[in-house]
């Protein structure tokens, strides 16, 4: 059993998980995790931490095989820009190291959005706080722990 901010922020709420490790891989991303647990790419959900134009941070949840829009992203909530934040800047928000940031236990709580299709599926794969770490779960715990705002932010090609 691993002991992990987004781990305690799991058992606090009562959320069944499950904890996979799998094999590092240094800008591999969710391809390497899916190749190493077996599971469709599609069902590995990224967290991705952005700012507005006002610097304050968010989080998005995306498909592994996905993009973000960010234009799609900043229409849905009302800013007028969305960037990718640095990654010390991310870092420093989150308390979690890049490549290995749960959406769960953040250091501080920001607004969280998350792909509208991601909540159709009955089981996704989420990162569990550190790098090669992931937990499986149902995906309404994004919706009911983060309050999630659902949106239709994947960008098409």
């Amino acid at each position: 059993m691993s002991s992990t901010p987004a781990i305690h922020a799991l058992r606090r709420h009562g959320v069944p998980f499950a904890e996979h490790t799998y094999r590092y891989e240094a800008h591999g991303g969710t391809r390497v995790a899916a190749l190493e647990l077996g599971v469709p790419e599609h069902s590995v959900v990224k967290t991705l931490v952005m700012e507005d134009e006002r610097r304050q941070p968010l989080v998005v949840l995306m498909h592994g095989d996905r993009e973000v829009s960010t234009k799609a992203l900043a229409r849905a909530i009302g800013t007028k820009t969305v960037t990718p934040c640095r990654p010390e800047v991310a870092e420093r928000h989150t308390g979690y190291l890049v490549g290995g940031t749960s959406p769960f236990g953040t250091r501080k709580p920001f607004p969280v959005y998350v792909e509208r299709t991601i909540l159709d599926l009955d089981t996704v794969y989420v990162n569990g706080g550190r790098r090669g770490f992931l937990v499986a779960l149902a995906p309404q715990a994004f919706v009911d722990v983060l309050s999630a705002t659902p949106v239709t932010v994947a960008a098409t090609e």
